[in-house]
């Protein structure tokens, strides 16, 4: 992500979480679990496909789109529930989690809302594309078919 689009940084001992415009971000600092953050976060196959797995070990990125709510629980840390994934708890201050929830549940609708316009705007585009597709895969039919 862009530095330009960062939101909000929390700096911690052992962790920084970076909140950008789409994106929720907590990267470790050091040892064993930010090497296996690193591997997976570079290699985007493992992140879809072990992802699920790691989740219990590192934290992985989390698009804003995909998180369902954002609160403070009553401990003060944030406590984020993501839909077929287990939920994260960011151990912050309750001023710094009361911060980030705040601006979180700025963003978290605004980001549904344009990941539910692109969704849109790319079946329109497939719907229109579709005459033409069926168009080239005959033509091709035919050619393979019948060839000169």
């Amino acid at each position: 992500m862009p530095t330009k689009d960062i939101v909000m940084v929390v700096k911690k001992p052992h962790f920084t979480v970076k909140l950008h415009k789409a994106l929720l971000e907590v990267d470790l600092k050091e040892g064993i679990k930010k090497k296996l953050e690193d591997v997976v976060e570079a290699n985007s196959a493992l992140r879809g496909s072990l992802g699920f797995l790691f989740q219990t070990v590192i934290p992985l990125d989390v698009p804003l789109k995909d998180i369902e709510s954002v609160s403070v629980s009553k401990n003060g840390q944030v406590k984020i529930k993501i839909p077929l994934r287990r939920d994260i708890t960011i151990p912050l201050k309750t001023n710094e989690s009361k911060r980030l929830v705040d601006k979180m549940n700025e963003l978290i609708p605004v980001e549904k809302e344009r990941a539910a316009r692109e969704l849109l705007e790319s079946e329109k585009a497939r719907k229109e594309m579709e005459p033409r597709i069926s168009e080239t895969e005959a033509e091709a039919y035919r050619e393979r078919a019948h060839p000169l």
